[in-house]
This record gives C-alpha cells, structure tokens and sequence, in this order.
C-alpha cells in the first residue's frame, strides 16, 4: 500500500499519529539554550577603552623586549664551521672517503673571555630530523630496555630493522645516522704546548630520558652479554655496548645517543656535545686566547649539501643566545604604541564630530 510523502510533515515532525499515541516531533525542546534565547555580552569599543589597551601593551611589551634582547646579546657564543668544502679549510683531505680515520685540526682566537658554565654543541644544516618516516624509525619499548623488543624489533625500524639476520640494536633510521664525530679542545698558551680543556660528557641529556625513557635490558654486569644475539647499525663503527667505559654512560644510557634520538624540528639544529664546567670564580673558565679544535671528522655531510660546526656558548636565566624574541617584543610593542597614537589623532580631530559616516581615512 503507497503513502503520500509530505515535506511539511518532515519538517514539522512527521505525519500525525494514531488517537492516543504520543506524537513525534523533532523540533528542539523550548528551552532558552536549545531555542537560542540565552542572555549574550558584547563589548561596546569606544576610544576610552581601546586607547589605553594599546598604550598599556606598548609600555609592557617594549621594556620586556629590550630587556631580553639586551640579555641576549650579553650572551657569548662562536661558531667554528669544519664542513671542509672550501679547498683552504683544514678538513677538506676529510672529504675523501680513501683518507680514514681522517683528524684536522682548527685554530681560532677567543676575543673576550666566558664567564661561567660554557656549552659545546654541534650543529648541522640541511638535516632533515622532522621527515615522518624517520621520526617514526625507533623502537621504544626496545630503547626502554624490553626484552623481547630487543631481539624482536618493530617493524617501524625498516630497513634498519635486522641486519646479517640478526635482529639491530638500536634499530631504526634515528639511530643509525647518529652524529660521530670527536671533538676535543685545546688552550694555545704562550708555550708551544697546548692544554687540554677538560668536557664533561655526562650531564648533557633530560634526565627524564636518561632515567626513565632509556634502560638498558636487564642482566648480569657484563652489557655485552646482555646485548647478546644483536648487532650494531649499519653505519655504526662500534657495538652500543662500546660507546664508552663508563657503565653509567654505556648502551641505551649513553647521553651523546640519548641527545641525539630527541630528534630536532628544523633543518638547521645544534645539539649539546660536552659541558665546560666553571672551576673558580677568579678565573674564566674559557680565558681570551688561541685556541685549537681538533676534529675525528666521521660523519659525511657534504653528500646532501650540509654543513657542520661546533658552537661554544654561555647561557643566561633565559636560556641560550636568541635574538628574535627581544625583537618580537620590541616589534610588538611598538606597532601597539604606533597605533595608540594614531587612534589617539584621529579621536582628537573627529571627537566632536555627529556623524561619524563623514570620516574619511
């Protein structure tokens, strides 16, 4: 049996029913939320209260900003760039893969002293950590030192996932272009021997990853026993259990891994390499000199038109030298200030006028 289709009925809730039935509707209930009926606040903006807003940011935002920027540039920092691409660079012999290992050898001068704790990074250019398919490549539950993930790796690690038919630990793209270069400084003195400056390589990680993110897989002293069964990534010159002597600095635990598996957001990064720690307040701890960096040049850039530098830098309460943030202040504060005084002009000259429709800007 047809039925005669009504489009004022849908709308209205449908066909009326049976006597006695309970009529359906799908009208919204009469209440003030569902029938849109809720008492409402805007904001009437008139020149007494937008002036002082953007008089009152101006004068907050432009003191903050020179005050950071100002701090910022108290901050010192120099950059040795080792690429070795340029033919007069001491490291361009490095560039031929026949010349292994290869050590150069860099000399430069501090102008003014460092004051307190100084901080060595590496940086590099055109290195690409945010690509999805390599941020992915990791097997945390095998970093967090997990037994079965150890010999039995996630399938995210491909290609790096096994190697000689054994499973690769740590797997995955991360860690197997991990940064290997050695770097180590040395003081020029006024005698012809130069001192080595002391780098802290513990110290340099979160402690949250070096604590609780990264373990070891459990088992007896012997950490190689414990990596049993496993093999080192490609690229790797050594086994994770040989990154250093230390115990408390060796496998998933080494710091110079552990900052290197926090993958970085930009292209051109720097991550903490050692720590130069303050020994006396009467002296500098890196005083104004000569200085020589030399370099165990390992790792390939120039085959992707990278570069690498070590940067030696103090921090300050807000951190590390960063300019920008003074300047966005600054900026900010000043577009503010610069538009309160405009708004200000035209208030003053149209204030008395009636018909505000005869303004023209």
């Amino acid at each position: 049996m047809a039925m005669n289709y009504n489009a004022k009925d849908e709308v209205d809730g449908g066909p009326p029913c049976a006597p006695g039935g309970t009529a359906k509707t799908r009208r919204p209930d009469n209440t003030a939320f569902k029938q849109q009926r809720l008492p409402a606040w805007q904001p009437i903006l008139t020149a007494g209260t937008v002036l002082p807003i953007f008089f009152i940011i101006g004068l907050i935002f432009i003191p903050i900003g020179i005050g950071i920027f100002v701090t910022s540039n108290n901050i010192r920092e120099i950059e040795i760039d080792y690429t070795g691409t340029e033919p007069s660079s001491p490291c361009n012999k490095c560039l031929s893969p026949d010349v292994t290992p290869c050590v150069c050898t860099i000399n430069f001068t501090l102008e003014k002293s460092f004051e307190g704790n100084v901080f060595m990074y590496y940086g590099l250019s055109n290195f690409y950590q945010n690509h999805r398919r390599y941020v992915k490549s990791r097997d945390d539950s095998q970093l967090n030192g997990d037994s079965s993930a150890l010999l039995n790796p996630s399938k995210e690690c491909e290609p790096y996932r096994r190697n000689e038919d054994k499973p690769i630990a740590p797997c995955g793209a991360i860690a197997n272009s991990m940064f290997n270069d050695t770097l180590e400084l040395l003081l020029i003195g006024n005698d012809s021997y130069p001192v080595p400056i002391t780098l802290k390589k513990k110290g340099i990680a979160w402690w949250t990853d070096k604590n609780v993110k990264f373990r070891n897989p459990p088992g007896g002293d012997n950490l190689e026993e414990r990596f049993k069964g496993t093999t080192k990534p490609v690229n790797w010159l050594k086994p994770v259990y040989m990154l250093d002597s230390d115990p408390d600095n060796n496998g998933f635990i080494n710091e110079d891994f552990i900052v290197w598996m926090r993958t970085a957001a930009l292209p051109t990064f720097r991550k903490l390499y050692r720590l130069i720690e303050r020994k006396s307040d009467l002296h500098p701890t890196l005083p104004a000199g000569r200085y020589s960096l030399n370099i165990t040049y390992n790792y390939p850039v120039h085959y992707f038109d990278g570069r690498k530098r070590m940067i030696l830098s103090t921090i300050s309460w807000m951190g590390g030298k960063n300019p920008f943030l003074g300047i966005a202040y600054i900026a900010v504060g000043s577009i503010s200030f610069l538009l309160g005084v405009v708004l200000l002009v035209i208030n003053h000259k149209y204030r008395n006028s009636s018909n505000t429709a005869d303004i023209t800007i």
